[in-house]
């Protein structure tokens, strides 16, 4: 019975439909501003800076080179055969510390990535990952936003398109329920127990007392369980402000969303006291779309709005000399993306 209402809340929820099906429609989109632009693969000339502009394939570490360090996390950066020896002594000559997070450089969806609390998690880590990876510290912060900022060349202002809030996969202890009894009660936290029956093993029939509370998942990720918000009234002049100041300072950087961890909104909206922990590029979604009370139509429109944005500005850099891809090497990217993403399901 559990699966069939399991299945019966997938169906009527359009927010856990695959990729592939809510993206039907949107690929017909894609095909009008690809003939628009003259070439399917326009988006390589939205974020210059950036390899493929940030629609696949793109280096985490090689972004984070490109924003001001007092924006992000410290970082380490280990190539796939980098020996476990070497981590754990990088790492210990660094100023990082457990907890601290673990993620693929090439990566998304959260695949891969995971909070690390000690040496021997650490090493298992490094030893299983099977390709280029980061260690970072651990924001503390308690809030997580998705920014979706946008930049026309040759325009001095940037704009604020859309903005999430991502609510953690948190549950509360009740002093006799498992921590898996505790998932089963809600159906977005049940879609994720399998994964997180690989990350806590028999750690989820430990029973919290009443009032206690877990992160099971610390990083605001849709395909992991966070329940996405739409919160863009939060846009107001102030805000948008200290975003394009920010955006400015990342090196021909036009169309992307920011994934930003703070305390204090007021403090944030003032530039202080927040941490960019991802900068995604030509292939973010507007991710404010999986608000749970937003229609599919509406979803189907903010994402053709942000097609015409991306596709203006492609266009705008392209006629500045920044090239698009070949189709040669758009089908190329493709490839190589399928590859990563099957490594990181086995992961």
């Amino acid at each position: 019975m559990k699966k069939l209402k399991l299945f019966i809340h997938r169906l009527t929820h359009w927010e856990y439909w695959p990729f592939d099906v809510v993206y039907i429609p949107m690929y017909f989109v894609w095909f009008y501003f690809a003939a628009k632009a003259r070439s399917f693969f326009f988006f390589n000339a939205a974020n210059p800076r950036i390899k493929n502009a940030g629609f696949l394939m793109e280096s985490k570490k090689e972004i984070y080179d490109i924003i001001p360090s007092a924006y992000i996390p410290k970082t380490l950066f280990f190539e796939q055969n980098e020996g476990v020896d070497n981590v754990i002594k990088s790492f210990a000559g660094s100023e990082i510390r457990f907890p601290c997070i673990a993620k693929p450089d090439i990566g998304g969806k959260g695949r891969g990535v995971q909070k690390i609390f000690s040496d021997e998690e650490l090493a298992v880590y490094a030893r299983k990952i099977n390709m280029d990876f980061l260690i970072q510290e651990f924001i503390p912060f308690a809030e997580e936003v998705g920014v979706f900022y946008i930049r026309i060349p040759g325009e001095a202002d940037g704009f604020i398109s859309g903005i999430v809030a991502k609510e953690f996969l948190i549950i509360k202890g009740d002093g006799h329920s498992t921590i898996t009894q505790l998932i089963e009660k809600d159906p977005r936290y049940h879609f994720q127990l399998p994964a997180l029956q690989k990350i806590y093993g028999a750690g989820l029939q430990e029973i919290l007392a009443a009032g206690d509370l877990k992160n099971l998942v610390p990083y605001g990720n849709h395909a992991r369980g966070a329940k996405f918000v739409d919160v863009s009234y939060l846009a107001d002049e102030a805000f948008t402000k200290t975003i394009d100041h920010v955006c400015k300072h990342i090196p021909e950087f036009y169309f992307g969303r920011l994934d930003i961890m703070y305390d204090n909104f007021e403090d944030f909206k003032a530039g202080k006291n927040f941490s960019i922990i991802e900068l995604n590029g030509a292939g973010s979604e507007p991710t404010h779309i999986y608000d749970p009370s937003h229609s599919l139509f509406f979803a189907w429109k903010e994402i053709a709005r942000h097609f015409k944005m991306l596709c203006d500005i492609s266009m705008k850099n392209h006629r500045r000399g920044y090239r698009y891809l070949t189709f040669k090497e758009g089908m190329q990217m493709f490839r190589e993306n399928k590859a990563v993403v099957k490594k990181l399901k086995e992961y």
